[in-house]
């Protein structure tokens, strides 16, 4: 039993000055044009995923359906969440194009038994994603108006999400990417930290 112990606790000291030497010597690449490997990838999603599920639990989620709350949502996601998150008929922009991990497109899903989740993201922020924390800036009403927009955002068409924005008097929403500049990040399958 001394044996089994005595080698366990090698293992773990030999394991932690690999991890030091590897942080000191800087030999792991922290570029964000390079792809982490499918291991660290993986660890990194599952614990990002897990963190949040965890972190959501018992946040109490209000009535998301109401028009003018997703309109007043939709005013935030415009100003501060298109340009990584693209919106129905509007790609990412190129900042989101460099970010690793890339962001997910939010037009596409955004599940009601996910709100609280969401909520969460979008108050907290997640490190090392370039997901800021919004509960520095704005209220917990403020960002559940951003949720119900998020809820409501994948059932609405590019030409009906275009005439909400001329509705509440934004601007024309950014350009969509040519097929040429988005085409090659929307290929990979990638994740904003979290998976949804």
């Amino acid at each position: 039993m001394k044996t089994v112990l005595l080698t366990v606790l090698a293992v773990l000291v030999i394991l932690f000055l690999a991890a030091m030497a590897v942080a000191n010597f800087g030999l792991y690449d922290v570029a964000a044009s390079t792809p982490d490997n499918g291991f660290v990838a993986s660890m990194l999603r599952r614990t990002s995923h897990r963190s949040i599920r965890r972190q959501a639990e018992g946040i109490q989620v209000p009535r998301l359906d109401d028009p003018d709350m997703i309109k007043r949502g939709l005013i935030h996601y415009y100003e501060m969440c298109v340009v990584c998150h693209g919106a129905p008929g509007v790609k990412p922009s190129e900042i989101a194009q460099g970010l690793n991990p890339y962001p997910p497109e939010l037009a596409e899903k955004a599940e009601p038994d996910e709100a609280a989740e969401f909520f969460w993201i979008v108050k907290h922020g997640i490190k090392m994603t370039g997901m800021p924390a919004f509960g520095l800036t704005h209220s917990d009403e403020e960002i559940w108006a951003m949720i119900a927009f998020l809820q409501k955002m994948p059932q609405l068409s590019p030409e009906e999400y275009q005439k909400l924005v001329q509705e509440v008097g934004l601007e024309e929403p950014m350009p969509q990417a040519a097929s040429g500049e988005a085409g090659e990040a929307g290929e990979h399958e990638h994740e904003h930290g979290h998976e949804h």
